[in-house]
């Protein structure tokens, strides 16, 4: 089962919102990586500028897809790997289960892949009976707290040492610890058994490159290494869009990549992999299956209004800067993807209306754009998303979401090109703001539709003279003299 919440995004922003633990959380988080990527951006040889020509990079593999993917599949076909492309979810959990009952698999360990978490396959693995592991650490902890990510490259950044020491001593049966290199053995301990003893390895893909035939996975723990490498099956998941045609255009998105998400300058592991083990090779698995998966990406990459949140390369950068997420979190977002990434490919993925509330709760402020290494303009979508929303979209299947709201900007807009209705308004409301001006001579509470304007704030009723009649009081007064 897919997890899709994305309904309860406004009850889990204010369970994020009120709880001091994730607050904190945040603010180092943003503190630590939001400020460093742009100084990261700045002391690459190169300079900022990169990130443009990582913009152009992405857009034309973007745009000539099916020849890239042609070609990589051929030539990991040609060393003996298996290539699947999947049309959604359902399409790619199938493929996988079946490959890993083939081979009587009864335990895989999986590095850190959000694509798995988007087509749901640990609850489909589960369901199997067969024991799926995550091997990140952060991804280990929320699994054995039966909890999702909540954040792209830091999981369980919402996690305390105080409540990971008494989950550890729950699951793994350890005296209660809050030391952070005590609680990491006890989960090297535990996953080094699993490793060991696993069928089947999964791992995601984070860049692919059509000219040499391969897929680039990194991390700073080692874990996907061992994934991949240990068990005698590994099966990788790739989003279609993921991919670059020359090896010179992947060594530009690989270092922007750990800049955008961790402020490094490369990260701790880096496994290119393009097939099985071949002879004379000591590790490897015997087989290597890579599944390439569309699950509503042909949609984004049709319309050219959203073509560009295909150059996405998930790295998280946008979290670290987004005053939205830095309060609410990523729990709110109810799918895989949080962030302004979220916001915008949330709603193409599972649906514009079912998904609103994502694309309306972001600031519109920029910070993303300045922060993602590739150049993506997310604001631009977001208004994009809201257009949708507003006017209704039949090739997005998107239905008017507020038709009373349309009517009255569009009342609004007629009012405000007449300078005698503007003013009449204006009287009107000042008149009618005395009926909820309380004593403090603030409005703290407004009816109907207008309540959400005073949920969590009061307000000042209009002046009782515009700033025009004062303005024209003062130039015939000026004039006089």
């Amino acid at each position: 089962m897919i997890r899709i919440n994305t309904e309860n995004y406004r009850d889990e922003a204010i369970k994020g919102i009120n709880d001091p633990v994730l607050q904190k959380a945040l603010a180092d988080l943003q503190v630590r990586f939001g400020r460093g990527t742009a100084e990261a951006y700045r002391n690459l040889p190169e300079g900022p500028g990169l990130r443009r020509k990582a913009h152009e990079i992405r857009m034309k593999a973007v745009e000539n897809l099916d020849i890239l993917l042609e070609r990589l599949s051929e030539k990991i076909r040609a060393r003996g790997g298996h290539v699947f492309f999947a049309e959604d979810a359902d399409a790619a959990v199938k493929y996988c289960l079946e490959t890993a009952r083939k081979h009587n698999v009864r335990l895989a360990v999986k590095g850190k892949s959000m694509t798995t978490e988007e087509i749901g396959l640990n609850n489909a693995f589960a369901a199997a009976g067969i024991e799926i592991a995550e091997t990140d650490l952060g991804e280990y902890i929320i699994q054995l707290a039966g909890e999702h990510p909540s954040h792209i490259i830091a999981p369980a950044i919402h996690k305390t040492r105080s409540e990971i020491g008494l989950l550890f001593s729950e699951k793994l049966k350890i005296p209660f610890t809050t030391d952070p290199e005590t609680l990491t053995r006890a989960a090297r301990k535990a996953l080094r058994e699993k490793f060991l003893s696993a069928g089947m390895g999964i791992s995601g893909c984070n860049i692919a490159c059509a000219e040499t035939g391969h897929i680039t996975v990194v991390s700073n723990e080692g874990n996907i290494r061992m994934s991949t490498t240990l068990p005698k099956v590994h099966v990788a998941f790739m989003g279609m869009e993921r991919i670059t045609a020359r090896l010179s255009d992947h060594d530009i998105l690989f270092r922007l990549l750990s800049r955008g998400a961790a402020v490094q300058k490369m990260a701790g592991y880096v496994s290119y992999i393009g097939g099985p083990r071949q002879a004379g090779h000591a590790d490897g698995p015997d087989e290597f299956h890579l599944v390439i998966i569309d699950n509503g990406r042909t949609k984004i990459l049709a319309d050219e209004e959203f073509r560009e949140m295909l150059c996405c390369i998930r790295c998280g950068a946008c979290l670290n800067v987004c005053p939205v997420y830095g309060k609410i979190g990523g729990h709110a977002y109810g799918y895989a993807y949080s962030g302004p990434v979220g916001a915008v490919v949330t709603p193409l993925l599972v649906g514009i209306n079912r998904a609103k509330d994502l694309c309306l709760g972001e600031t519109l402020c920029g910070a993303c754009k300045d922060a993602c290494p590739v150049d993506i303009d997310l604001p631009r979508m977001l208004l994009l998303l809201r257009s949708k929303l507003a006017d209704g979209d039949s090739k997005w299947n998107a239905g008017r979401e507020n038709t009373g709201e349309k009517m009255l900007y569009g009342i609004w807009s007629e009012i405000v090109q007449r300078r005698w209705a503007y003013d009449a308004m204006l009287g009107l409301s000042r008149e009618g703001s005395r009926l909820f001006t309380g004593k403090d001579g603030m409005i703290s509470s407004l009816p109907f539709f207008l309540q959400g304007w005073t949920e969590s704030r009061d307000m000042k009723p209009p002046a009782r003279k515009s700033f025009m009649r004062q303005w024209k009081k003062l130039e015939k007064q000026r004039r006089v003299k």
